[in-house]
């Protein structure tokens, strides 16, 4: 790749583009066009977002410093210009989130009669309520800790609220002691009287206080939460027992260091001191003062509390399922190639693919890799009744996948228990893909069934993740599959695959392949057109084979939902890429690899986002479209993404987004136009059954975005 793609003011930095991705999710929560609660749910998802982000992101960061390691980053930055320019955008961003809710929407909560009530607020029979609660419920729970001398400063977990409380006593008006909030009862607590009158936990605990501090004069209290690394660092390499080592990490994750301290901005220079010495804090980036309640993810559960507000919400949906996916879908998928969009697409069609599979008395062999599924699997029910009616079932457990490692663990025994072969992939590298396998034995002889898709197999998040996923009896994709789990269970190292491309070994040069190809039709003077879908790019050689094809004059055309570390607008360098960002009701998951390659349009779906880690240090899976049929919608789906100007904004050569002009354009929103498609689906298979049409084989095809207007 040419040096003149090096210069690191052809980069952003990533971390402070993940921010900006966070802003994008915060303009939701003060978006009017969007139903009042689910405001108050995207201003829940910037708090939980932040958190992981400190968990994770800023924890490594703070490792690098400390071991001195000061390489920077493609746009120069070293880890402690990253720490500086981070905590100085989410200060911001705090301020932001705060005045969101004091300004916006607390206000307009109160108009429909939403009220979070402070103490003094209260009727007379709402404050029997809570009298009652506190003395019935919470005070034989709470544990008042005082700080001496004799009493060390006590360990506070991760994301656990706390108070911390002055006292005069014996004289002495400067004693310390906490308050945990306990996380065993709900944080947000209903109220008598009206129906959607709440009061916090804290603020109940806090009028108290003085029953749990008996002898002593409460002089201050203030609310506040730390936040700490919760990474794991398991070295594969150096344990026998993979599974041992990562529940023993977990127990140990707890402790990790404070990152982040969240205190209420009213709290004293006494008590602050108390907290900084105690949590080992000593620069001032660490800290966020906060004006309004602490852990904004108790929005989430408000805006779930609230009642008698349907108006106020998202309309319910109800995903499309066709006719001939409700039978026997070995039969459909032998004869035709299937992919399904969800979540307007049904993800019941891949859970009863599993469980078909488990039933039918001609399959031998059920193989599945899994990253992170939910609590009450119907897919893990269906593995495990698989092993028990004597088939092959091979599966895939991804222990190191982050915060669903205790889950996944949890999966790992249990399948063992029911006969299932667990593996947990190769050392060194977290297993993404996400693919099943079935083999089946029919008249012709031994025939592969497969799925494969952009996301994972979790039937909750399916409902709010936009993902897409392929079923196929394609046999030169079947035999790379096998050669796929013969890798990963044992030591084979297949020569080559016929069909689907696997990273680390070979999607990134795949992909930059393709991009040369589309560079030298660029410079023979033909049409050359990339276009690509993503949650983030961030990926060096990736961003430089971008550029590269740009300077040659392809165009190039990206819709990345979170971290984009490219910039637009460069002379000679990205004048030809032009950049979308879509955030709304669902999250955009699904990835989409097209290249024109000369009028014969190669198309792929993907597991693997364009970062380092997807491409360097996971098994990812990409895989092609086939099907005339299957490649026409996917690009239809593209068209209408592209052409969405309600949810998208605009990558500016300033690194900055900004939405679109809407002057003489029609207002299109990409995903209410699918689900007004699986809408009408639905009803047209209704009326086809209500004419008792046996023949009812609709496909959901999605339509062109209509045009903009001249």
């Amino acid at each position: 790749m040419s040096k003149k793609f090096e210069d690191p003011k052809y980069f952003t930095n990533r971390e402070l583009s993940w921010v900006a991705f966070n802003d994008r999710v915060l303009e939701e929560a003060r978006d009017r066009e969007n139903p009042l609660l689910e405001r108050v749910r995207f201003l829940g998802i910037t708090q939980s977002n932040l958190d992981e982000f400190f968990n994770v992101r800023v924890a490594s960061l703070r490792k690098m410093v400390a071991v001195n390691y000061q390489r920077p980053d493609a746009a120069g930055m070293t880890p402690s210009d990253q720490l500086a320019g981070i905590s100085k955008a989410v200060h911001t961003m705090v301020d932001k989130q705060y005045n969101t809710w004091s300004r916006m929407l607390r206000p307009a909560l109160e108009e429909v009669g939403v009220r979070l009530r402070q103490f003094d607020e209260l009727s007379d029979r709402q404050h029997e309520f809570v009298d009652d609660y506190f003395h019935q419920e919470l005070y034989a729970v709470l544990t008042p800790m005082g700080v001496d001398p004799t009493r060390p400063f006590p360990f506070l977990s991760n994301n656990s609220l706390n108070l911390a409380i002055r006292l005069q006593k014996d004289g002495d008006d400067k004693a310390f002691a906490l308050v945990q909030v306990p996380d065993v009862f709900p944080r947000v607590v209903r109220l008598p009287d009206a129906p959607n009158d709440f009061i916090l936990l804290e603020t109940i605990i806090e009028h108290y206080l003085d029953e749990l501090f008996v002898g002593a004069t409460i002089q201050e209290c203030a609310v506040f939460r730390v936040t700490r690394d919760m990474d794991l660092d398991v070295a594969e390499e150096d344990t026998s027992d993979l599974m041992k080592e990562i529940q023993s990490q977990l127990k140990k994750r707890q402790h990790g260091k404070v990152m982040r301290l969240e205190y209420d901005a009213d709290m004293g220079k006494y008590l602050k001191k108390h907290l900084l010495k105690g949590l080992e804090l000593t620069s001032d980036a660490d800290l966020y003062a906060i004006k309004g309640p602490i852990d904004l993810n108790l929005m989430s559960k408000l805006a779930k509390l609230a009642q008698n507000l349907p108006e106020l919400s998202f309309p319910k949906f109800t995903p499309y399922r066709a006719t001939e996916l409700k039978g026997n879908l070995f039969d459909v998928i032998r004869d035709h190639d299937v992919l399904l969009q969800h979540p307007y697409e049904s993800f019941a069609t891949v859970v009863d693919f599993i469980h078909q599979a488990a039933v039918d008395p001609q399959v031998l062999a059920v193989k599945m890799t899994l990253y992170r599924v939910s609590s009450k699997s119907p897919i893990i029910s269906s593995l495990k009744l698989a092993a028990q009616n004597g088939k092959q079932v091979t599966v895939l457990v991804e222990l190191k996948a982050r915060f669903d490692e205790e889950n996944n663990v949890h999966w790992a025994q249990e399948l063992e228990r029911a006969g299932c072969h667990v593996i947990y992939g190769l050392v060194g590298l977290k297993t993404h893909s996400k693919l099943a396998l079935v083999v089946r034995r029919e008249e012709s002889g031994i025939r592969r069934y497969m799925h494969m898709a952009t996301g994972n197999y979790n039937d909750v998040t399916a409902n709010f993740y936009t993902d897409m996923g392929l079923f196929t009896a394609n046999a030169e994709m079947g035999a790379d599959a096998s050669n796929i789990f013969n890798m990963l269970s044992g030591f084979s190292e297949p020569a080559y695959f016929h069909k689907l491309v696997i990273a680390p070994m070979g999607i990134r040069d795949h992909l930059i392949d393709n991009i040369n190809q589309e560079i030298q039709n660029a410079k023979a003077g033909r049409k050359a057109l990339i276009r690509m879908k993503m949650n983030s790019l961030s990926d060096t050689r990736m961003i430089q084979a971008l550029y590269a094809a740009s300077a040659a004059g392809v165009k190039v055309e990206l819709i990345v939902r979170g971290i984009c570390n490219l910039k637009v607008g460069i002379p000679g360098v990205s004048e030809n890429i032009t950049v979308h960002s879509i955030v709304g009701r669902f999250l955009e998951h699904s990835r989409i690899y097209y290249f024109y390659a000369n009028g014969d349009e190669t198309l792929y779906l993907s597991s693997a986002d364009l970062m380092k880690r997807n491409l360097s240090r996971r098994v990812e899976l990409l895989f092609p479209i086939l099907s005339d049929a299957v490649h026409e919608k996917v690009m239809s789906i593209f068209d209408t993404m592209w052409s969405d100007t309600v949810k998208t904004r605009l990558l500016q050569p300033d690194a900055t987004w900004e939405r679109v002009d809407l002057r003489g354009k029609t207002l299109i929103d990409s995903q209410q136009i699918f689900m007004g498609q699986a809408i009408q689906a639905n009803k047209a298979q209704r009326l086809a059954h209500a004419d008792d049409d046996p023949a009812d084989m609709h496909r959901f095809t999605p339509m062109k975005a209509p045009q903009e207007r001249e």
